[in-house]
């Protein structure tokens, strides 16, 4: 169970307007939000050792509330993300006339290194895709459920969501609603039709019985998968494989980008296939393009 974190009326009432706002407006996932209400409420409780508000804080505050956080061992990227929210916070409520300034204007983002994305090697992704007993109905919805997630890059948020109506194994396409409810079309590929087509036949019914459900991926009680619950097969299946690197349900996610721009893709294209709507977020690839053409060079120059 979570801690509450204890902060003024009039700064939860604050909020909770400005998440509905996004979720009226901008189409957060529930992850996004909840985040966006966490970070807001750790300002909220700084605050109030400082006798004031969230809608009347000025530029300073914010300094100091970020200095703050540098002196008690809070992450660069940590503070980013909170400097990031509280300026959608702000300019909202600019916007609603609640504030007339915004304090975060003069507010810098902290400068972040750019680690690499966690990742897996094809020969790794090959032993872990070959983890699951496809004897039985769990194995079959785990390998189908790992198979799509590598294929299509999916977001273990966008696949645990997807419906029978988006998916045309015939097509091989999947039509996934992405962040802010955008939609893009992703390829499948040959063996994630394969193990989903198993799935759907000799798995899927047993757990759904008659209670059908628009949802693709069921857990045994016939409900829809949960993120947690995926989070945790991949755990059983990466230590089964005897994979000691940290792996995660977005390291499927990474291993896709990566092994994509290493077999010649281009940047472009994996932003469409990821979703990303700026090319910038796209770019935390690049060494791997970069390597490409190194070799690339090197075995086709007369001087390479």
């Amino acid at each position: 169970m979570s801690r509450k974190i204890l902060i003024a009326a009039e700064d939860e009432q604050q909020i909770s307007l400005f998440i509905d706002y996004l979720w009226m407006h901008d189409g957060l996932s529930r992850h996004t939000l909840n985040s966006y209400r966490t970070d807001l409420q750790l300002f909220g409780r700084w605050l109030i050792a400082e006798n004031m508000l969230l809608v009347g804080v000025k530029s300073e505050q914010i300094h100091a509330f970020i200095s703050f956080r540098a002196n008690n061992n809070y992450s660069a990227r940590s503070s980013a993300r909170m400097i990031s929210c509280l300026r959608r916070f702000y300019a909202y409520a600019l916007e609603q006339n609640f504030t007339e300034a915004d304090p975060t204007a003069t507010v810098a983002l902290p400068k972040l290194g750019k680690p690499l994305p966690h990742t897996l090697s094809e020969r790794d992704i090959e032993i872990l895709l070959s983890a699951p007993d496809v004897t039985s109905p769990m194995g079959l919805r785990d390998l189908a459920m790992l198979e799509l997630m590598y294929a299509s890059g999916l977001r273990v948020s966008e696949l645990i969501s997807l419906e029978f109506s988006q998916i045309s194994l015939s097509q091989g396409v999947a039509r996934v609603v992405g962040k802010g409810s955008k939609e893009r079309l992703v390829p499948i590929g040959e063996k994630a039709i394969i193990a989903l087509g198993q799935y759907l036949e000799a798995s899927r019914p047993l757990y759904v019985g008659n209670k059908g459900g628009e949802h693709l991926f069921v857990s045994r009680r016939g409900s829809k998968m949960t993120r947690q619950a995926f989070w945790y097969r991949i755990k059983h299946y990466v230590a089964q494989a005897g994979i000691t690197r940290h792996v995660s349900p977005h390291t499927l996610r990474h291993a896709f980008a990566t092994h994509l721009l290493s077999h010649g893709a281009d940047l472009r294209t994996l932003q469409m296939l990821l979703g990303h709507s700026d090319l910038s977020t796209t770019q935390i690839y690049t060494h791997i393009a970069k390597e490409r053409l190194k070799s690339i060079h090197a075995e086709h120059h007369p001087r390479g």
